[in-house]
């Protein structure tokens, strides 16, 4: 078969890329929090905004220059170009197929759901508290886990006082729920 007809790929094209590459599984909803998605919101617009017209600029600056192949300005720009539309392209998907929760609205319980704030203690007493979030809000060091990771699929549906069992790569290990609250 000639090359003419066969598809060759330099890795940078987001299209080529699974489905669940946010880390979502294919068939999952893309659940997030009222802040998380503001947050993915406000990076959308100063790409659009901000970013991508200044780029713009300085890669019809460069065009203007002359010999493209040598001009570092228009190289490095237009690289930078498919690094924001790939960003863009990524972040528009993520927003239009989110489906936004707000655990502040849910009625008052001590069960485990999404945007649950949830205090737990280990066998040794070691007492850990974590926020239940979407995926693309996933800040380990706040404590922000996604809603798909093992310790929340652990706790989903289970309420303060209850013992959890949660398969670790130590093996299971078993956490009781000291307190759960919806901020």
């Amino acid at each position: 078969m000639s090359k003419a007809f066969t598809k060759e790929s330099d890795g940078e094209d987001e299209d080529d890329l699974p489905e669940d590459v946010g880390g979502l599984p294919i068939s999952a909803k893309n659940y997030m929090t009222p802040q998380g998605f503001a947050r993915l919101r406000e990076e959308l617009d100063a790409l659009m905004r901000k970013e991508r017209p200044e780029v713009v600029k300085v890669v019809t600056w460069a065009a203007g220059n002359g010999d493209r192949s040598e001009n570092g300005d228009y190289i490095y720009g237009k690289k930078r170009l498919r690094e924001i539309d790939r960003r863009v392209r990524y972040l528009s998907k993520r927003l239009a197929n989110a489906e936004v929760v707000d655990a502040a609205k849910r009625p008052k319980t001590d069960q485990v759901f999404f945007g649950a704030t949830v205090t737990y203690a280990n066998a040794k007493g070691d007492e850990r508290t974590i926020k239940i979030v979407g995926v693309d809000e996933v800040e380990l060091d706040k404590g922000h886990v996604s809603w798909i990771s093992p310790i929340a699929k652990a706790l989903l549906r289970a309420e303060e006082g209850d013992v959890v069992k949660m398969r670790t790569p130590a093996g299971v290990e078993e956490i009781e729920i000291v307190k759960v609250t919806y901020a």
